[in-house]
């Protein structure tokens, strides 16, 4: 949520943005805060003359007995009891235009940072850099639920008898490869000096509402009948969560946490063929890091952020690449965001596998996350970004380190999560 000074002072700069992140269908909201905030400021202004009138009344009265007028006084008295529920009139009305004010603050768009690309979807999103050769073997390279079947290291079948499309039981040596890359992604970033959190797996409605726009939560999130409460789909949205309404001493931060938790999420719309077993699913682990920081710091932990995502890649022997996100593809709290996508022989091109966001003040100012610094209170700058996601980061890893014989080298980075393993191979 931007700040509304910035509409009262800079509308067109507002419907700027709106036209670069291809949403015209907002500009009409615009000019509806507008004369909302002008509605609002002339009821502010309409119940401080009723208080300065009250003020006059009772300095009056005052006066009037002084004087001995009592038949003045007691006549001001009523005139005076008639004020305070003139006062109480126009409060209402001025939170019926506050209340509205702030559902419509909610679909205006972050202004994006200067920098992201101007394109209409992910299809203009920009290649900012490769990393690693990606390889395509002359041997066939085995898609990942068909070799996970071969290994013994899955089962779709029973999963979708006991759960439904989009799940999946992992076995044996894949479900040790995939704990094993999460438990690798997890003390990369406490080497990093990131404090380690367990969160919950549920969350309130404001706290969802406070990390993302209405339309992710609408295709995102799963509501739990009969409970106020969400299950998360990520782990930053509680790590943002644990901020919310509180005032941090400035000299604190950056606040620097990472959290391993199961994800939720409907993923609605249609999947292609390459997206058959867990490279689309309901259900997932993760690890996520979240910064709150300074926001003259923040561009320079976002580029940090979304480099420590590479570095753990190519610890698994995964060829990755960077890709800046363009403004229509960018959600509406988002200022600046990259995705960290992975090589897959498989299907010979990159895929994303992760993806890094600097929300400058608008996650803040959702959910009242200020710090006070030098005498001043402002709101901070939320970050976050995946560290490893699985399955997307099990399938890379299976697909990059498969040899002919359908076999896999275990990286050496996570052979120690292995108990020494260095190959999982045919049964």
């Amino acid at each position: 949520m931007i700040d509304i000074n910035i509409i009262r002072e800079n509308p067109e700069l507002v419907r700027e943005n709106i036209k670069k992140k291809f949403q015209e269908n907002k500009l009409p909201l615009v000019d509806e805060i507008l004369k909302l905030d002008e509605d609002w400021r002339k009821l502010k202004f309409e119940e401080d003359g009723f208080r300065a009138e009250r003020n006059k009344i009772s300095k009056s009265v005052a006066e009037a007995m002084k004087s001995g007028d009592k038949e003045k006084g007691e006549e001001l008295k009523l005139k005076a009891k008639e004020i305070p529920a003139k006062v109480e009139a126009v409060q209402e009305k001025q939170r019926e235009a506050k209340e509205k004010i702030a559902k419509l603050m909610m679909k205006i768009p972050q202004i994006i940072h200067e920098s992201v690309p101007i394109g209409k979807d992910e299809s203009e999103n920009v290649e900012l850099e490769r990393i690693g050769e990606p390889v395509v073997p002359a041997y066939e390279i085995f898609n990942h639920a068909e070799l996970s079947l071969k290994l013994d290291g899955a089962d779709f079948e029973t999963a979708r008898k006991n759960s439904g499309n989009g799940f999946y039981f992992l076995k044996g040596d894949i479900a040790r490869l995939h704990t094993a890359i999460l438990s690798y992604a997890r003390d990369f970033m406490i080497d990093k000096g990131f404090e380690l959190i367990i969160t919950p797996y549920m969350i309130r409605p404001e706290v969802v509402e406070g990390v993302m726009s209405f339309e992710e939560k609408d295709a995102m999130m799963y509501k739990i009948e009969g409970e106020d409460l969400y299950l998360i789909g990520t782990s930053e949205h509680s790590l943002i969560g644990m901020y919310k309404d509180k005032k941090i001493n400035g000299k604190t931060l950056p606040q620097t946490i990472t959290a391993y938790s199961a994800c939720f999420r409907k993923e609605t719309g249609a999947h292609g063929l390459e997206e058959k077993g867990f490279y689309r699913v309901h259900q997932f682990e993760k690890q996520e890091m979240v910064v709150v920081c300074l926001p003259e710091e923040s561009y320079s932990w976002y580029d940090k952020m979304l480099n420590w995502t590479v570095d753990v890649f190519r610890g698994l022997n995964v060829p990755v690449r960077k890709l800046e996100c363009c403004s229509g593809d960018l959600a509406d709290l988002k200022a600046k965001s990259a995705d960290i996508e992975a090589w897959s022989p498989r299907q010979k091109k990159y895929f994303e596998v992760g993806s890094c966001t600097n929300m400058e003040e608008a996650q803040a100012r959702r959910l009242g996350i200020r710090y006070e610094l030098g005498g001043e209170i402002k709101f901070a700058h939320t970050l976050n970004n995946t560290v490893i996601a699985s399955p997307r980061a099990l399938i890379a890893v299976m697909e990059n380190n498969q040899q002919e014989d359908g076999s896999i080298i275990i990286p050496e980075a996570i052979r120690l999560y292995m108990g020494g393993q260095k190959k999982i191979t045919v049964k």
